[in-house]
């Protein structure tokens, strides 16, 4: 992994947002990841989002932020030819998104820069939309996430969260402090954003479901074979991969994973 010149909490950020409990493991996620292209949100699911509520989505400049490998970009600018610019920290992220953008004839219409979405979202301004597709509470609170994406759009723009809630606050989850669909709404509401369209429930498990599953057995291997070849670090894969199957099944349970598609008005 190519060294990153970021502070230690924005490591530990980056760090949960992969489910990660030390930053150590930071160096081997993109082996640990490198059979993985889309990284949690459905890209297909993303651009069917914008096509059905952008009139011209292919005059549009959209910013998917902590973009992973790019998947959801590409998607975009293929399905929409929309202009997107795609922002992660992790250079080997980048360097695929780049290359993938290449492979699927959108390199033109795609710009991926490597950076910290914290800095980022506080950067970047005007866009038609902004997708913050499944990258936990990297900036803070709900409240503090929903106000700082506000900002990145234009009057009239989108925002599509990808994220999950607990049906009520006592939910044991193993991993994060998850808000209730009705606390994601009232925060919606106080943030001047109409809410669109919302996926939840099984129309979003008949998409991610099986993958989530097949996801995890991949990163099993990868974490199988690290395991041989840093011997000192196996309790640090053998975790990780523990938290990723907590993951699924809390997705497959007590959580409800989501899609909103929101209208700053």
């Amino acid at each position: 992994m190519h060294t990153t010149p970021y502070p230690q909490s924005v490591l530990e950020k980056l760090a949960g947002s992969l489910t990660a409990k030390t930053t150590e493991l930071l160096p081997f996620f993109p082996y640990l990841l490198q059979d993985l292209w889309e990284l949690g949100t459905s890209p297909r699911i993303v651009a069917g989002l914008i096509r059905k509520y952008e009139k011209q989505p292919e005059r549009g400049r959209y910013l998917d932020l902590a973009c992973g490998k790019g998947a959801v970009s590409v998607e975009i600018a293929k399905a929409l030819g929309a202009r997107v610019a795609g922002v992660d920290i992790t250079p080997e992220f980048i360097d695929v998104a780049r290359r993938k953008a290449e492979e699927h004839g959108v390199a033109s219409l795609c710009v991926f820069t490597v950076a910290d979405a914290n800095a980022a979202v506080r950067e970047e301004r005007g866009y038609d939309g902004v997708i913050f597709g499944a990258v936990g509470d990297i900036l803070g609170s709900p409240e503090d996430t929903v106000t700082l994406l506000r900002e990145i759009v234009r009057e009239g723009g989108v925002i599509i969260i990808d994220d999950a809630y607990v049906d009520d606050t006592d939910a044991k989850v193993r991993h994060q402090n998850y808000a209730t669909r009705e606390q994601w709404l009232d925060v919606f509401e106080r943030s001047g954003l109409r809410v669109l369209e919302e996926v939840a429930g099984a129309v979003l498990s008949t998409e991610c479901a099986a993958g989530n599953r097949a996801d995890l057995e991949k990163i099993k291997a990868r974490a199988a074979q690290l395991s041989v070849l840093h011997p000192e670090k196996k309790k640090f894969f053998e975790e990780y991969v523990a938290g990723q199957a907590d993951e699924v099944q809390d997705l497959e349970s007590t959580l409800t994973g989501v899609v909103w598609v929101l209208r700053k008005i």
